[in-house]
């Protein structure tokens, strides 16, 4: 998917399914058979990107809040 939907898919999947969601992706090694796109993140249950790397290697830490979880399942009931 890279640029054109890795964050786009990301943050849908959080939203339609109300969940914290990570996508960890490989770092860019332009020497590889297969050039990833990286740019692994974390989105919140509403889709906003919470951390994010960018191509090269790196470790991203984000905090899961699960009161604003229950707040957004409780504002926006789509699982029910």
């Amino acid at each position: 998917t890279g640029p054109a939907h890795w964050e786009l898919l990301l943050r849908a999947r959080a939203v339609d399914q109300q969940v914290y969601i990570a996508g960890a992706a490989p770092a860019r090694d332009p020497q590889a058979a297969y050039i990833a796109f990286g740019h692994s993140l974390v989105a919140n249950p509403w889709g906003k990107v919470i951390a994010r790397t960018g191509p090269e290697e790196a470790i991203i830490v984000a905090e899961i809040d699960l009161d604003y979880l229950a707040r957004v399942r409780q504002e926006l009931p789509l699982l029910k």
